[in-house]
C-alpha cells in the first residue's frame, strides 16, 4: 500500500530507482542532475520522467551490478568553494579504500569536523563516493546521521561491503563478534 511519504516521492523525484537497501531517488533540473537521495523501503519505483533522470537510474543500476563501474552524470554544480575541495578529494577514493575524515582534511589542509560537516552535505552520494569517508576509530557517521543502528549507516556498512572495503567486507555477525572481544 502506497504511504503519503511514497506518494510524495513520486511528485519530487525525476525517478526511483530500486537499490538492495531500498531506493535512491534522483531529481533533475534543466538536463542536471539536482541530487540524489537515499530513500528506504517504503517508497516505490518511478520510471525516469527524463532522459537525464533516465542516464542516471542506468548507471545507477550499473553501480550496484558492478561497484567497479564509473559514473559519469551531468550534476548541477552545487556546494561552497570549500566543500567542493572536499567532494574532488572524495571522489578521488578508489573503490575498496576508505580515508579517514583526518586524512581528507590533511590533504586539502582543513579539520576533520569541517570535512564531516562537507560530506554530509554532499548532493550526489553514491556519484561522490561519501560512504569511502570514515572517522579514525571506525565507522564514523553518514549523510548527518551517526545513529549506529540507524538507515543511513546501514546503507554505508552496505555500501563498503559491496565495494570489497576489508574491515567491512566480512559478515555483520562476524564483524559483532569480533568486536565484543
Amino acid at each position: 500500500m502506497a504511504t503519503p511519504e511514497s506518494n510524495l516521492g513520486s511528485t519530487i523525484f525525476s525517478a526511483i530507482v530500486p537499490a538492495p537497501f531500498g531506493y535512491v531517488g534522483v531529481r533533475t533540473e534543466h538536463q542536471y542532475i539536482s541530487e540524489l537521495v537515499y530513500l528506504p523501503p517504503r517508497f516505490q519505483d518511478k520510471s525516469p520522467s527524463d532522459l537525464v533522470a533516465e542516464l542516471a537510474a542506468q548507471q545507477i543500476e550499473h553501480y550496484f551490478a558492478d561497484p567497479d563501474f564509473p559514473f559519469d552524470l551531468p550534476l548541477k554544480p552545487v556546494g561552497s568553494e570549500f566543500q567542493q575541495k572536499v567532494w574532488k578529494a572524495i571522489a578521488s577514493i578508489p573503490r575498496g579504500e576508505v580515508r579517514t575524515y583526518g586524512q581528507i582534511a590533511k590533504h586539502i589542509q582543513s579539520a576533520p569536523r569541517a570535512v564531516g560537516q562537507a560530506c554530509g552535505a554532499n548532493w550526489y552520494p553514491l556519484v561522490i563516493p561519501c560512504h569511502r569517508v570514515t572517522a579514525s576509530g571506525g565507522l564514523g557517521g553518514f549523510a548527518h546521521h551517526d545513529d549506529e543502528t540507524g538507515f543511513h549507516l546501514g546503507i554505508k556498512r552496505y555500501l563498503l561491503r559491496l565495494e570489497q572495503v576489508p574491515e567491512y567486507s566480512k559478515p555483520e555477525s562476524t564483524q559483532h563478534q569480533e568486536a565484543m572481544w
